[in-house]
Formats: C-alpha cells, sequence, structure tokens
C-alpha cells in the first residue's frame, strides 16, 4: 500500500522534529529546490544565502527609508523652533500674525495662509476678525484634529483664492473653547490630504493659539 502524505504534515513534521536533519545529515547534501531567480536547481544552503541576500536587502531599504524620515523630522523640527522663537519674541497682534504668514510661507512653504479669529480680542479693520459664518463656526469646533483634504464644500476656502485645491485648517483653542481658525492652502491636490499626519500642524496651532490670545488679552 502507497502511503501518501500532504505537504503540510511534512512541513509539520520537520518543524517539530528538528532534529530530523541532525541524522541524516547527508540528505542536506542532496536536497536541491528550485531558484526562486531563475530556472536552475540549487542546494539548500545556496537558497538559504539568496533568502538572506533578499532579506538584508529589505532591511536595507527600510532602513534607508527610516533615515530619510528622521532627517526630513530633524528639518521640519527645526523650523519648528525658529517659528517658536519668533513667536516669542512678537509683541502685539500684527506682528504675530506677520511671523505665521511669513514662515508658513517661506520656511514651509505653504502658498495661502490666513487666520480668521471669533472669541478673542478685536483689532477693527484686520482681514482676521472678519465676520465668519456659524456654519464654519460649528465646523472648527467639532474638529478633533486638523482638517486636511480637499477644498470642495469648505466655506473657508474662500479665505484663500479660488485656486486653492486643498485646504489644511487648524482649529485655534483657549482651553475647551474654540476662537478661530488657521488656515493653509495649496493647489496641489495632495498638498494636504486626508491621511497625512497632523502632529505638526496641530503645533501650529498651539504655538498660533498661545501667541494669540497673548497679545489680543
Amino acid at each position: 500500500m502507497t502511503l501518501s502524505l500532504d505537504t503540510n504534515e511534512v512541513a509539520d513534521y520537520l518543524k517539530n522534529h528538528p532534529e530530523f536533519f541532525e541524522h541524516h545529515a547527508d540528505m542536506l547534501m542532496h536536497l536541491q529546490i528550485p531558484d526562486m531567480h531563475g530556472d536552475r536547481a540549487i542546494s539548500i544552503t545556496e537558497r538559504q544565502l539568496v533568502a538572506l541576500r533578499d532579506r538584508n536587502k529589505l532591511l536595507e531599504t527600510k532602513l534607508s527609508e527610516l533615515v530619510g524620515f528622521g532627517e526630513e523630522n530633524d528639518v521640519i523640527g527645526e523650523k519648528m523652533h525658529e517659528l517658536a522663537i519668533a513667536m516669542i519674541r512678537a509683541e502685539t497682534f500684527a506682528t504675530v500674525a506677520q511671523v505665521l504668514y511669513a514662515h508658513l510661507g517661506d520656511t514651509f512653504l505653504v502658498p495661502h495662509v490666513t487666520l480668521r479669529l471669533w472669541g478673542a480680542g478685536c483689532d477693527e479693520g484686520r482681514e482676521e476678525f472678519s465676520p465668519v459664518d456659524a456654519e464654519t463656526v460649528a465646523f472648527a469646533t467639532d474638529l478633533k484634529q486638523p482638517y486636511c483634504g480637499p477644498s470642495a464644500g469648505i466655506e473657508a476656502c474662500a479665505w484663500l483664492g479660488n485656486d486653492v485645491h486643498s485646504l489644511a485648517l487648524i482649529p485655534l483653542r483657549r482651553g475647551e473653547e474654540t476662537f478661530g481658525l488657521l488656515a493653509l492652502g495649496s493647489e496641489e491636490m495632495q498638498r494636504f490630504y486626508p491621511e497625512m499626519g497632523t502632529l505638526y500642524l496641530t503645533r501650529f496651532g498651539d504655538l498660533a493659539a498661545a501667541a494669540l490670545l497673548r497679545t489680543l488679552g
């Protein structure tokens, strides 16, 4: 009677009996398996070396990506530090607004930046204190984190111009109260997208809110 073995059973047996090849070491010399990179058969040792090389390449790629992310974060962190210093030095609302616009525009290369404030102070004649509709105020109040995504259907897009196709909207808060919105816009559809990280955008909001509240009283 011919006994038929399932390949999974063979794999399970070898996994559960690692000593098998200790007792049958000569088999390792004769086992041949397909080369994943060609048509010829190779030994297990060669196959292991190929697998290790492939794994090393994958690890090198991952390491390179991590190094790239780290370097990028270092650059952003330095820019955030410069912004924080400039905010601390700003003594008036006008200077705070100027610092925000300048750093976000020139340092972070955001082409469209504006503020709207409705719950803190007032500086007559400035665009930042223009009336904001109730729907936008409610939208900003309900945000748990900055909004990133397409500008279509977003009322705040009108603050930035007709050429804006993606937005980042950052709520400005005093405790639990939302008193304004920092709006960033771009002509690029994917400059601000829903899946992007919002850590640094949140920090922008924290810095801006603290500086604005300090100068508005």
